[in-house]
């Protein structure tokens, strides 16, 4: 089971006869359409083999394109191009294509290590760009195979990459931030990918134990009776329905005192839609309805290993939604730990109540920055697609900061509005608020539904990741949870702590 591909920085001119050459291994160069190789910073033996590729009949560095040399020389004996299409029109989605196309032909050619070099551009110098590049790069061979069985044989299968970089001490420290996320999210991947039938409420609170203990985190899991002391409303009702009782935990990194930031993540085991159930084509998708408590729980290792300054606090409220004589109902009202009744119009609405409990808990300890993510609307991905995610803030320096952070992670995020229209839809016949607001602007009214939860919390955001959380039955690529978010998340803390990369 590989979980993730070995990364580290080089510079050209140390490559052969240096002890840093792949050794029986593979030198890549991705090369721009109708552009020669950039070869000068290489040793001389290796520039000419460069060249002379370059110079190959048909070769003209199109996307996708490939060609292949002999050196001559036992620590590097093959060097390859691979083109990338023309420079105008490579985009970041593009580039993390690229990465994973180039990792994936290495390994089915036996290559172990691989030495690439990219071509000079805003997205391969720019910032945060040797974070990502790593990061995508580490991730590249990820596969979750824990409930197959296993042939004996291990698979020949790409074990580490050198990538060079102008100033390889100068990406050090971006290097090692990119691969804290690789492994972050190989965490978050493991969590969300993993079975209903295991990854219950209560095994989701033990495996958040269980990175608290490795990584000097605070733990507090609060059961059913935790839950009914302290009013939990929402997520006791979710969660009556099944035999696996609701769980909400907290974990704490006090890394200092100051910056206060809470991050919350949407942990719905499983969504059969409870009495308001979903139809029965692709209902297995929904194991991964857990994938905002997965993603803060990866942000909350990744934190603890950068050590970053500041205090930072993790919700994950766990609940399965299902049917069954205890199940609550459409009709019902249930009052929230922060005093409000909800008017409950349909039962597949469940994540925003969950959620809301936990929100109010998180903004009772008042931090400065409150950010929530939960596959929470096809309405969203209705509108966005399952390239990025939407976030809903009322902060303008807030939506800034976190727009900013996602396009140097490489990740799609879109502002969406909170217009107060959302807001005076949910008003409630006979509780104070209705959990759904009508057919149009789905995403939008559950925005605002979170927006009850947030107290006196001014910087404020929500993120629906219904689209880019996982790849399903219709996506492209390779079908699982993807870990979305914990690189934007981490480019915006390492910003608010004074490591940004961002220029």
């Amino acid at each position: 089971m590989q979980r993730i591909v070995d990364v580290a920085v080089s510079t050209p001119d140390r490559i052969g006869g240096t002890g840093e050459g792949p050794h029986g291994g593979l030198l890549l160069a991705g090369v721009f359409e109708e552009e020669p190789p950039a070869a000068d910073a290489f040793p001389a033996a290796i520039a000419d083999v460069l060249r002379s590729l370059g110079e190959r009949p048909g070769w003209k560095g199109r996307e996708g394109q490939w060609v292949e040399g002999d050196t001559g020389r036992e620590d590097l004996p093959r060097v390859a191009l691979r083109g990338m299409g023309k420079r105008d029109q490579l985009h970041v989605r593009k580039l993390a294509k690229w990465l994973g196309d180039v990792a994936n032909l290495a390994a089915l050619h036996g290559v172990a290590r691989l030495v690439l070099a990219l071509p000079e551009h805003a997205l391969t110098r720019g910032p945060g760009a040797v974070a990502r590049i790593a990061r995508q790069l580490a991730l590249s061979r990820y596969r979750f195979d824990e409930f197959q069985e296993k042939s004996g044989e291990e698979e020949e299968t790409l074990a580490a990459v050198l990538l060079l970089m102008p100033d390889a001490s100068a990406a050090a420290g971006e290097l090692a931030a990119g691969l804290e996320v690789a492994r972050a999210t190989v965490t978050t991947r493991d969590l969300a990918n993993t079975p209903p039938n295991v990854a219950t409420p209560e095994w989701m609170a033990e495996r958040a134990e269980a990175i608290a203990a490795a990584h000097g985190l605070e733990v507090e899991v609060l059961n059913q009776e935790d839950l009914e002391r302290l009013g939990m409303g929402g997520l006791i009702a979710v969660g009556q329905g099944s035999r696996n009782p609701p769980r909400l935990v907290r974990l704490v990194w006090r890394g200092a005192a100051s910056p206060k930031v809470a991050l919350v993540g949407k942990g719905v085991t499983f969504d059969t839609g409870g009495i308001s159930i979903k139809p029965a084509a692709d209902m297995d998708e929904m194991k991964w309805d857990k994938c905002g408590a997965c993603t803060v729980l990866g942000l909350a290792q990744a934190v603890a290993r950068l050590k970053l300054p500041l205090e930072l606090s993790i919700y994950t409220p766990l609940a399965e939604n299902m049917p069954g004589g205890a199940s609550y109902r459409p009709g019902d009202i249930i009052k929230m730990h922060n005093g409000k009744t909800v008017e409950v119009l349909n039962t597949d609405a469940e994540g925003r109540i969950i959620l809301g409990d936990a929100m109010a808990w998180a903004a009772e300890q008042r931090p400065d920055h409150l950010l929530e993510y939960s596959t929470l609307t096809g309405a969203c991905v209705v509108a966005l697609g399952q390239t990025g995610a939407g976030v809903y803030t009322p902060s303008d320096e807030l939506a800034q900061a976190l727009l900013g952070a996602a396009e140097d992670a490489g990740e799609r995020l879109w502002r969406m509005p909170l217009w107060p229209e959302f807001k005076e839809s949910l008003k409630g016949r006979h509780g104070d608020i209705r959990n759904v607001a009508g057919r149009w602007g789905g995403a939008n009214t559950a925005a605002a539904f979170l927006s009850h939860f947030v107290g006196d919390v001014a910087s404020w955001a929500h993120m629906d990741i219904a689209g880019p959380a996982y790849i399903g039955g219709e996506g492209e690529g390779l079908r699982g949870a993807t870990g979305y978010g914990i690189a934007l998340t981490i480019e915006w803390l390492r910003a608010l702590v004074g490591g940004a990369t961002r220029s």
